[in-house]
């Protein structure tokens, strides 16, 4: 059988392809080089965390997994199927979901509206699709009603997060998920995140909090100035000398 163009196969054996991977990837802002040569993976039912200070580059990886900066040179792979040429919507509904920074809800509008924009491409969800996202937060089945624009950060995470779950993700980005938030809501933010990584969904976490980040990954990324600087086992980086220097950019 002939392979499809746009279908990249396992190029080892039977060892199975990577759910995400970025293969060399070239960015550029006008004439500002942002992504040099970044390649990095997240498997099936992985957790991986994208450590890097401001300006490192990782917001632009995770634009450029999403489809919304298209590099300059290298490949986006999603689900065994090239998809470096695929616009965002097309990435979402073959399975990647994004928690973005900042939330960015629907203020005027309720939990449970929020919810079902989440899950616009199968119909606004069915009964399993709200029970599964209660289940995890169970806050938010008592606000369902209350509009998203009154809650408080820790409680509009939990509503970006149950949104992005709604439309049943092989793949779940998040962006920052500690930002602004106080140190006992970061940290139930991540047991959720593991809870949901425990739950089978793959997960790709961008963040700056490497201490809380590589405590619950499987492996980690440390970008700098636009490349991969270090990476490995979270373990390992949890005990890598040079993983502050790198992190901070010095």
């Amino acid at each position: 059988m002939t392979e499809a163009p746009d279908t990249v196969l396992a190029r080892d054996g039977d060892r199975p392809a990577p759910l995400l991977e970025l293969r060399e990837i070239v960015t550029y802002y006008g004439e500002i080089n942002i992504l040099r040569q970044v390649s990095l993976q997240v498997n099936h039912g992985e957790l991986v965390c994208l450590l890097g200070g401001n300006a490192s580059g990782k917001s632009t990886t995770l634009k450029t997994c999403l489809g919304i900066v298209r590099p300059r040179t290298g490949r986006v792979v999603f689900d065994g199927e090239d998809v470096t040429g695929r616009p965002t919507n097309y990435r979402i509904a073959r399975g990647m979901a994004i928690v973005p920074e900042n939330r960015r809800l629907f203020a005027p509008m309720t939990v449970r509206e929020n919810l079902e924009m989440g899950a616009y491409l199968n119909g606004g969800g069915v009964k399993e699709d709200f029970d599964r996202v209660y289940e995890l937060f169970p806050l938010l089945h008592e606000r369902r009603s209350q509009l998203a624009g009154t809650l408080s950060g820790g409680e509009q995470q939990m509503v970006a997060m149950g949104r992005a779950l709604m439309s049943r993700p092989k793949l779940l980005l998040m962006d920052e998920p500690s930002m602004g938030l106080a140190p006992i809501l970061v940290e139930r933010n991540f047991e959720i995140i593991k809870q949901v990584h425990e739950a089978g969904v793959a997960v790709f976490v961008v963040e700056q909090n490497a201490n809380v980040s590589l405590s619950i990954a499987d492996r980690g990324y440390v970008l700098q100035t636009g490349r991969v600087v270090l990476e490995g086992a979270a373990s390992d980086l949890l005990q890598n000398e040079d993983l502050r220097k790198a992190y901070l950019g010095r």
